[in-house]
């Protein structure tokens, strides 16, 4: 654990997720991340009994990056009014097959979420149970076959990057509820959270995180420069 950890005080922990992990427990029974968090915390600094470890928010099972857990409660309490009021700088990085076309730009759609196969779809902005959202992208590298795309999130709707970017014929690589045609070896999805900036919920810096995928795609290992940079 502790070499994925990226940033660490005595309020905040932030660590760089793997693909597949779960981020918190659900009816797989696989150990989560949350979890795994708090036995480094107990284990690290001899903390006896119930050890506390609030999660300030949560990426899908199949996509690797950035998560960020509050230490205290008062951090817990103070990150949630930050990712609240949209004070918060997400960027993520999506390796797709297609070009997308312009190769920058902002995209606005209304995504309703089906349960039933725990899907988004784009719906009519007169859809009442439809929510907007927007995120912008931009297109920062190629190899021969794929293409990485750097996406910033200006809302946080279910699935949104996945659904939106398939919704203009670029589905993540990997991503077969989205139309990707072939699974990932591993069954990950090529999307990752890779940067995160906000001003400290206790302390008021500017902290800015940057996180290279930790899998062992090689795909990754040649965009990884371009996230890191």
């Amino acid at each position: 654990m502790s070499e994925r950890i990226l940033f660490e005080d005595n309020h905040l922990i932030i660590v760089n997720k793997l693909a597949g992990e779960l981020v918190q427990g659900d009816f797989t029974g696989d150990k989560p991340l949350l979890e795994k968090v708090r036995d480094y915390i107990r284990d690290t600094y001899n903390k006896p009994g119930n050890v506390f470890c609030g999660l300030v928010h949560r990426l899908d099972r199949p996509t690797s990056g950035i998560v960020v857990f509050a230490k205290t409660s008062k951090a817990l309490s103070r990150m949630n009014k930050i990712f609240e009021k949209r004070e918060v700088r997400k960027i993520y990085y999506a390796i797709v097959q297609e070009k997308p076309n312009p190769t920058e730009g902002r995209l606005e759609h209304y995504l309703k979420k089906e349960a039933k196969n725990n899907k988004s779809y784009p719906r009519p902005a007169s859809d009442k149970n439809a929510k907007k959202a927007e995120l912008t992208y931009k297109l920062i590298a190629d190899s021969q076959r794929y293409f990485l795309l750097e996406v910033e999130l200006h809302t946080g709707r279910h699935h949104q990057i996945r659904a939106q970017l398939a919704a203009i014929g670029c589905p993540i690589k990997g991503d077969l509820k989205y139309g990707f045609d072939r699974s990932n070896h591993d069954a990950s999805i090529s999307l990752h959270a890779g940067r995160i900036q906000f001003e400290h919920p206790v302390g008021g810096e500017a902290i800015d995180i940057v996180a290279a995928n930790p899998g062992e795609d090689a795909i990754w290992r040649i965009f990884n420069p371009k996230i890191t940079a």
